[in-house]
């Protein structure tokens, strides 16, 4: 991809981000899956949208919060693959979280718990630094350069 030229392409930007937003809801589905389908009889959408799911109080809420951290991170990793600008993980990041908010608010209300909002900033911290970190080391790296005749 060449960085030089800016071209604006709303498609390319609206195709990303619904990519990004299915691969963190398909990774969050996993880690659930894997963290809280274990403890619980029945994994509904209730554990992906419903604020009151993320408490500290209970070891089922541990694990739906370790879920949605792990997702971050993971998530960071998508960043790298498909948006692959350092100065575009933000932008990224918090459309991914903006979306997720209203999600939320149409499935279960304004999130009124104080937990919700600490593992969802701490989500869009760490997906958004740790993406920027990534993108920055692989815009860095040296650039091979081959020699176009070889040593005889």
């Amino acid at each position: 991809m060449f960085y030089g030229a800016l071209v604006w392409d709303p498609w390319l930007i609206v195709s990303q981000i619904v990519c990004l937003q299915c691969l963190y809801y398909l990774t969050l589905g996993l880690f659930m899956a894997i963290l809280v389908g274990t403890r619980v009889s029945r994994l509904s959408l209730m554990y992906f949208f419903d604020f009151s799911t993320l408490t500290a109080s209970t070891v089922t809420g541990w694990c739906a919060i370790v879920s949605f951290l792990l997702s971050s991170l993971t998530g960071a990793g998508y960043l790298l693959y498909l948006i692959e600008r350092a100065k575009k993980c933000l932008d990224f990041s918090a459309t991914l979280y903006i979306i997720h908010l209203f999600i939320c608010i149409i499935y279960g209300g304004w999130p009124s718990s104080i937990t919700w909002w600490v593992v969802n900033i701490t989500g869009l911290a760490l997906m958004s630094l740790l993406g920027e970190w990534l993108c920055i080391r692989r815009e860095l790296r040296e650039i091979p350069i081959t020699r176009l005749r070889s040593n005889v």
